[in-house]
């Protein structure tokens, strides 16, 4: 049964009034913070509680399903990370608390920068940024405000990005001024080495890669790249959605690459459903520290831990305050949780599930790229859409049936009806068997009978609805 609105349950003289004795909210509060016309529904708090409880109930969450979300990695996040971040200390420390108050936060920040530059081979992070794109936007402005230092600022003008990278990478680089080249994959799903030296040159600024690529490939190639982008004076930047395929097995630094960011939300098991919040730390070589943005915790010979807020070439602050915080408590209770033998595992096991499900579902549903993947793998409907005239997208619809959330569909692009599944470490084999017979019922139930996937999904609060219509024409407000 579908939810009615909030606006719609309300009678009036129903809500709770929190004013006795007739007075009214003017008496308490300044007339600028108050409006003329609040037109909030007259709803009882018990309704409102019940009201919301059913939605949540209704919405499928990390707690309740699997997530084979191919390059967002959507594990599971141990309620240890939410009990840290829930300690008083953090939870209700002001952000403009002076640094000797803060010395607790100040030293999480410092001890999760510490371990994110060992874990990944740089020579420093900063956490400041909010999130994965919010985080290319910072090293792209770092790498100009590098470029502009050393007299090059002019002349450096174009971003490398294959075909394989995330789709903001191209977008983040728009932003900050510079000619994106987008460079095709090769036969083998990579970037090809001569094609890469034939789009480089003196105006290269920054060539931005994701290893393992969307494609769950890893770069084989990669350390002939860097040393080409290297060798015309450009940066190598790492795209660190995918980092859960080698976190504690291998290190972008060691790769060659000069810039990082991480997606702390995804790697390091902090919610981010719903669109928020992330937290995106950028790290950086040795050459590159001074540009970091500000502000920076520093350890001083006492033992006692300060933010510094000015140098010299830092780009500036790209956040409010320290960022997420509580974000960086997840990650560091994660870290020190599972030690480094335990983040090593976890990368295996992200690969071991991710071929485990390849090799099943190739059974049934083509893998254009046919060989050992990393933490995600990409398969392809397009023969089933040509037999039956099914498409990925109505495969996850009919997943929702099933109970499973849909993969990633239609990404990477290179990938005609694609769908991209990325299990994860943290599910169990049960858990995977059963998310394969359903992806084996939808592709037979397609070919017996396709009109019953496309009418999918029929269980779910939800039916199908106009994709188009929706996107085009959304309703977002309510009006009485």
């Amino acid at each position: 049964m579908s939810e009615r609105l909030i606006f719609e349950t309300g009678q009036p003289g129903r809500a709770n009034t929190y004013f006795p004795n007739g007075r009214t909210a003017d008496e308490f509060l300044p007339a600028s913070a108050l409006r003329d016309a609040l037109p909030l529904p007259d709803n009882s708090e018990l309704d409102v509680v019940r009201h919301f409880t059913r939605l949540s109930q209704k919405t499928f969450a990390i707690d309740t399903g699997f997530y084979p979300l191919g390059s967002c990695t959507m594990k599971y996040n141990p309620r240890v990370n939410e009990a840290m971040a829930s300690q008083p200390g953090f939870k209700d420390l002001h952000p403009y608390a002076p640094d000797p108050l803060a010395q607790g936060a100040l030293r999480v920040m410092y001890e999760l920068e510490r371990s994110l530059s060992a874990i990944f081979g740089m020579s420093a992070f900063s956490l400041n940024p909010a999130a994965g794109a919010h985080a290319e936007l910072t090293a792209l402005l770092i790498a100009k405000a590098y470029f502009a230092k050393i007299g090059q600022g002019a002349s450096r003008t174009t971003v490398i990005v294959p075909d394989t990278a995330h789709g903001t990478n191209p977008a983040s680089a728009a932003m900050v001024g510079y000619k994106v080249i987008s460079l095709p994959s090769d036969a083998r799903g990579r970037v090809g080495l001569e094609e890469l030296k034939a789009a480089i040159g003196d105006d290269t600024a920054v060539c931005m890669m994701t290893n393992p690529n969307t494609l769950g490939l890893f770069e084989d190639h990669i350390h002939e790249i860097a040393e080409a982008v290297h060798a015309v004076g450009g940066l190598m930047y790492y795209d660190g959605a995918n980092a859960n395929a080698l976190m504690g097995n291998a290190r972008p630094g060691d790769m060659g690459f000069d810039l990082m960011h991480l997606n702390l939300h995804k790697t390091f098991s902090i919610p981010h459903g719903g669109g928020g919040a992330g937290h995106g730390p950028v790290g950086v070589a040795e050459r590159l520290v001074p540009f970091l943005p500000v502000p920076i915790v520093t350890l001083d010979e006492s033992g006692a831990y300060h933010l510094e807020h000015e140098r010299e070439d830092a780009i500036g602050t790209m956040r409010s305050f320290w960022s997420n915080f509580s974000h960086a408590v997840r990650a560091l209770t994660y870290i020190y949780a599972n030690g480094g033998e335990g983040l090593t595992r976890v990368s295996q096991l992200a690969v071991l599930n991710a071929n485990y499900v390849r090799a099943r579902v190739k059974e049934f549903l083509p893998t254009p790229y046919d060989e050992t993947c990393r933490h995600e793998f990409v398969a392809t409907a397009q023969e089933l859409k040509r037999e039956t005239g099914v498409r990925a997208l109505d495969i996850a619809k009919a997943l929702l049936d099933r109970g499973y959330h849909a993969p990633t569909v239609y990404f990477p692009l290179l990938v005609p009806e694609c769908l991209m599944i990325e299990p994860t470490e943290t599910e169990s084999k049960e858990t995977l068997d059963g998310f394969i017979a359903a992806l084996r019922d939808v592709v037979e139930t397609a070919k017996r009978d396709p009109q019953a996937i496309l009418d999918a999904p029929v269980h779910t609060v939800v039916g199908r609805i106009d994709e188009t219509r929706a996107a085009r024409h959304p309703d977002l407000r309510w009006v009485g």
